[in-house]
């Protein structure tokens, strides 16, 4: 039931509250400067209560964005993958854009526009978001807001479910060849970070991501058996890559000179963290005379010689550990030609060279 009352501030204007009250929900009430307002509010209050929506209107009325990023930091990504964890530079952005805004004025038109302008807006090193990392704060964004529709109750549906993803472009699989990889490696072992040419090995020789070396710990290495056990991974799952000839070599001799004050094979100042070679990564590729390559270029260029040595689509996605072909199949055309060699000599062997 729902009751309106008339009353008059200090300064003699007209102001109207409603108070609705209905069984197993506590009051609700709102002021108003128009009756026809408190009119409409009291019917739509109703009308939620008992379909059993105000609840969770009510709560997104209580919260802004920057109160569950903050909770969501605080309660779930610490019990994410360290890959994962890097999202937390993804949420900042979105509390420092979006922040103030109420989550039930957090509407897909609003979120589209700073979509956009995330897109057009130059990262703190001067480059150019493609539509492929755009889509990662969102996807970011998605889940937390999921998080506090499902489990929190702070609001009812997510506004992420009616915007689309940008198209991102299939682009060009780059990869060293056999030139560029000589002079890469022996700029990285001229490098003044002495452990770069480890690092760099140990991406060519296995196909794992930059943040998967740098985060190895000694018992993720097994030198007896021959393999690195990677338990922090991008997809959660764990994934065992062989360690075999020069990078073997190269862990074995680092492990002889390995630092008592922490587990990390390669940590940074800080024992607890990795170390940081964006700078002298870009000083050996300038030194190596390498245009339009990435650090995490480094995995495709194993994928490519992967397949250019023989192996299927599916060992391929087993060493890099995708779940499924579908990532891999850029790399299929460097494979058909050991397909036709393959399918060469079984001819030869049944029918004959003639």
């Amino acid at each position: 039931m729902a009751v309106i009352q008339e009353r008059k501030t200090k300064d003699g204007k007209i102001k109207y509250r409603v108070l609705v009250r209905m069984k197993g929900c506590p009051p609700q009430s709102a002021t108003f400067t128009r009756k026809t307002d408190a009119k409409k509010w009291a019917q739509d209050t109703e009308s939620a209560i008992r379909d059993g929506r105000h609840f969770k209107t009510a709560e997104a009325k209580k919260h802004t964005l920057g109160e569950l990023i903050d909770r969501y930091l605080r309660d779930v990504l610490p019990h994410k993958s360290s890959i994962m964890s890097k999202q937390k530079v993804q949420y900042e952005w979105w509390k420092e854009q979006l922040g103030y805004s109420l989550l039930s004025d957090l509407t897909p038109a609003l979120v589209t526009e700073y979509r956009d302008k995330l897109l057009r807006t130059p990262t703190p090193t001067g480059d150019q978001r493609s539509p492929a990392t755009v889509n990662r704060y969102m996807a970011a964004l998605s889940h937390a807001l999921n998080v506090a529709v499902k489990e929190w109750g702070w609001i009812e549906d997510s506004p992420m479910r009616k915007i689309s993803k940008l198209r991102e472009s299939k682009g060009v699989v780059r990869y060293l060849d056999d030139d560029e990889r000589e002079r890469l490696l022996k700029a990285c072992q001229k490098s003044d970070n002495k452990q770069l040419y480890t690092v760099v090995v140990l991406a060519l020789s296995t196909g794992a991501r930059k943040m998967e070396i740098l985060g190895l710990t000694w018992k993720d290495v097994d030198l007896n058996a021959g393999v690195i056990r990677l338990t922090k991974t991008k997809n959660g799952e764990c994934r065992v890559l062989p360690l075999r000839g020069h990078a073997k070599e190269l862990v074995v001799e680092l492990s002889k000179v390995r630092r008592l004050d922490t587990a990390l094979l390669f940590p940074g100042n800080n024992p607890k963290s990795p170390m940081e070679i964006r700078k002298p990564w870009v000083a050996a590729l300038e030194q190596a005379s390498i245009e339009d390559f990435r650090f995490h270029d480094l995995r495709h260029t194993a994928a490519s010689y992967l397949a250019m040595n023989g192996a299927t689509l599916a060992e391929i996605a087993e060493v890099l550990g995708h779940k499924t072909l579908a990532m891999v199949k850029r790399y299929s055309h460097l494979s058909e030609a050991h397909t036709a060699g393959v399918v060469e000599r079984m001819n030869e062997k049944i029918f004959g060279e003639g």
